[in-house]
């Protein structure tokens, strides 16, 4: 290959790839990666889920498909979108990890935000693994149901934080609960954790979610 051909090829090269960065490079974009990182969504759920206009959403997800970063399929007059493969969700996952290394701001956020969570010693995976074994713990799935049957834990119960409350009566006192929900963001667990604290219940909170279970080789349940 000639000198000149060889710098035609990384350039063109490099510019395919930008292609995903440029996609990347957008707040809104991230947000509806990770929602989709749970599992398949029309466009009018994910505007709700992510607080944007109908309109905006939409235009969103287009420059993701553009991108190849999400794929669709049409069940009657539904569009569903979800992640167009595994990598996509370990491209996000890569993203998230950087900026929790290498951005103060991350921290910042987290403690100025989530300041309740301090008090609730999250459960390491090790930990429920080996509780889930012996049967000491409850594991419970406060996502919303669609996100459960997508993919949860194995012997987690699908509670959704919305449900909880009206279903305490199903949740023995003398167990203790631990629940999670989309990973170390999502503040479903918190809100969960608070609610069966305040009625008498052990509960704790599982940091990673289903995404970073997967990522750590672990079986996800359908």
């Amino acid at each position: 290959m000639k000198t000149d051909e060889k710098r035609l090829f990384k350039t063109l090269l490099y510019e395919q790839f930008a292609r995903v960065g440029k996609a990347l490079a957008n707040a809104h974009r991230l947000e509806l990666l990770d929602v989709l990182a749970q599992g398949e969504r029309t466009v009018e759920v994910l505007a709700e889920e992510t607080g944007m206009p109908l309109a905006n959403a939409s235009q969103h997800l287009q420059i993701l498909r553009t991108a190849r970063l999400v794929e669709t399929r049409r069940a009657g007059v539904s569009i569903y979108y979800r992640l167009a493969s595994e990598a996509v969700s370990l491209l996000w996952l890569s993203l998230r990890h950087v900026g929790e290394e290498h951005l103060a701001e991350v921290d910042q956020l987290v403690t100025t935000f989530l300041q309740d969570r301090a008090s609730f010693r999250p459960v390491t995976v090790d930990e429920l693994r080996e509780a889930m074994q012996e049967e000491r713990v409850i594991l419970l799935d406060v996502r919303p149901m669609p996100e459960y049957q997508a993919g949860h834990l194995p012997k987690a119960r699908s509670v959704p934080v919305t449900e909880l409350e009206a279903r305490l009566s199903e949740l023995p006192k003398e167990r203790e609960i631990v629940a999670y929900c989309r990973g170390p963001y999502c503040v479903f667990a918190d809100e969960a954790i608070s609610l069966l604290r305040a009625h008498g219940y052990t509960a704790r909170r599982l940091e990673e979610g289903v995404l970073e279970w997967r990522k750590l080789g672990l079986p996800i349940a359908v």
